[in-house]
């Protein structure tokens, strides 16, 4: 089990579980529900996990219910971060059937896009568990799911990356280019922020790491550099900056990347094209 560093907060989890139910229900609820089923009927029904997984979102889905009904009894059986096998209950449900029925779709989406997340960060984490390096991962997230898709990617034992823009600063290749070089766009960003934001400098040349480490960067992001590449590039920054490398790094190509001695991996793909975990509802006869 890989327990999140810190919890989603209640009011950003409300605030896009009640936008997906919102889209769902439309303005005329749910009709096949309402139309089949008594509106006494009870039920129970399990979530259960149809592959093996690292589990992300497990509030989330329970409030995607307790949202449709309070009244309904959710009983969280595993917890966010825990790997489990195919066939496991990780969520049980009991109360009004229409309800339960209502607020599947929109649970489910939830938990299985985001232990999806937490799975492929998990075999990252894992692939690389021999080396130094963090698994990070980057502000390439689905518009609206930023904080559940960085909290999942924690569940999976890895790191986050920005939140937004005012997070800290990322002097990018475009950024350098505009602003005429390296050492200027540094100077500049230097003149304005407080002591507290950190800089990092994208390079994907090793001619521009001493610019970067003179304009006083506290990171230095390799860009898109083979492996061999990013060795000497961690001999020339001496321990003078944090290393991070990025660039089309797989769950293959990982571990040697890792073993370059970098200190974090940013990886964009966990967040926005992890496959979902196969997570269905089943009710109980």
């Amino acid at each position: 089990m890989t327990t999140p560093a810190f919890p989603l907060a209640p009011a950003t989890m409300d605030r896009v579980v009640l936008t997906a139910l919102e889209e769902d229900l439309g303005t005329a609820g749910d009709i096949t529900s309402s139309t089949t089923v008594s509106i006494d009927a009870q039920a129970t029904a399990d979530v259960v996990v149809r592959r093996p997984g690292a589990i992300a979102g497990l509030d989330v889905a329970a409030r995607a219910f307790s949202l449709v009904d309070p009244t309904l009894r959710v009983d969280v059986l595993a917890a966010d971060g825990d790997q489990v096998e195919q066939g496991s209950a990780i969520l049980r449900v009991s109360g009004n059937a229409r309800a339960i029925l209502t607020a599947e779709r929109t649970a489910l989406n939830f938990l299985g896009h985001l232990s999806g997340v937490a799975t492929e960060t998990r075999k990252l984490v894992d692939a690389v568990a021999h080396t130094k390096a963090h698994i990070c991962c980057t502000r390439k997230t689905t518009p609206g799911l930023r904080a559940l898709e960085k909290y999942a990617v924690r569940c999976g034992g890895g790191f986050n990356h920005r939140f937004g823009l005012g997070d800290g600063l990322l002097i990018k290749d475009n950024h350098i280019v505009a602003a005429d070089g390296i050492a200027l766009a540094v100077r500049n960003a230097k003149s304005t922020i407080g002591h507290m934001v950190k800089i990092e400098v994208e390079v994907d040349r090793l001619d521009q790491i001493e610019a970067a480490l003179d304009s006083g960067a506290d990171v230095i992001m390799l860009d898109n550099m083979a492996p061999e590449t990013m060795v000497e590039a961690v001999a020339l920054i001496a321990e003078r900056a944090v290393v991070e490398a990025s660039g089309s790094i797989t769950i293959d190509t990982a571990a040697a990347v890792a073993e370059t001695g970098v200190d974090v991996i940013s990886v964009g793909w966990i967040t926005h094209s992890a496959p979902c975990l196969d997570v269905g509802l089943d009710f109980k006869e």
